[in-house]
C-alpha cells in the first residue's frame, strides 16, 4: 500500500476494517477458546479431540475461531477456521496431551506463525 498523509483518505481506510468486524461479530459463527497458557508458551492450542473422539477444530461450525489470552482477558486474537485448519496440518505444528487429565489432544501451532503469510 503506498503512503498517503490525506486524513480522509485513511479514515476510509478504517471504516472498511471497522466495517469487516463488525460484519464478522454480527453475522457469523465465533468459536471461543481461553487459552491461559498463550502468554507463557507463545503457541495457541487448538483442541482437535477429547475422550477418543474427534473435538474441537476438526468438529466445529464456526467460521473463526478467537482465542481469549486467560490470563488477563486483554488480548483476543481471531483466525479464520480455514486458516486454522491448514495451519495445524503443517510441519511446524505439534500434537500433544492435554485438557483436564490429559484426555484432549491439542495442536500447538506457534503464536508468530498465525501472522505469516
Amino acid at each position: 500500500m503506498n503512503y498517503n498523509s490525506d486524513f480522509k483518505y485513511d479514515l476510509e481506510l478504517g471504516k472498511i476494517g471497522e466495517e469487516a468486524l463488525g460484519n464478522l461479530l454480527s453475522d457469523q459463527k465465533i468459536e471461543v477458546k481461553t487459552d491461559f497458557h498463550l502468554a507463557d508458551t507463545n503457541n495457541l492450542a487448538v483442541e482437535y479431540a477429547s475422550r477418543g473422539k474427534y473435538s474441537g477444530i476438526s468438529t466445529t461450525e464456526a467460521e473463526w475461531f478467537a482465542f481469549v489470552e486467560g490470563n488477563d482477558q486483554d488480548t483476543i486474537i481471531l483466525v479464520k477456521t480455514d486458516r486454522l485448519k491448514s495451519l495445524c496440518k503443517k510441519s511446524f505444528s505439534r500434537k500433544v496431551p492435554g485438557g483436564d487429565n490429559n484426555t484432549s489432544r491439542l495442536v500447538l501451532i506457534p503464536f508468530h506463525k498465525i501472522l505469516e503469510r
